[in-house]
């Protein structure tokens, strides 16, 4: 029997939803993935990317608060969370500063470095 993804505690239908479209059909699959893969995967079907939601599911699926992410362990994940924006966006590299701001709100075009 297969557990709704929005069992998880601070994991609700809008995050349920987004799993679904990435193949990801319940709470047992998400955890075998892991938080850091299936955030990719959501990514590559059409989740915005957002650091708050990619911290809140590592969190949950730590069992942990969704704000309790903090200090060194918040900025290591910034960094993975920035790589992997970079990945699936097909970037080199991550964007920083000015730059990532301009590209969340959609003033940068998207482009493959080649």
């Amino acid at each position: 029997m297969s557990t709704p993804v929005s069992s998880i505690r601070n994991l609700g239908p809008a995050v349920e939803a987004a799993c679904a479209r990435a193949g990801i059909p319940d709470a047992e699959t998400l955890r075998e993935l892991g938080a850091h893969d299936a955030y990719g995967r959501m990514l590559r079907t059409g989740t915005k990317a957002h650091f708050i939601s990619y911290y809140v599911l590592h969190m949950a699926l730590q069992g942990r608060p969704w704000n309790d992410c903090r200090g060194k362990e918040k900025d290591d994940l910034r960094a993975r969370f920035d790589a992997l924006c970079a990945e699936v966006s097909g970037r080199s590299e991550a964007l920083s500063g000015i730059e990532a701001v301009l590209d969340e709100i959609g003033v940068i075009a998207r482009r493959k470095d080649g």
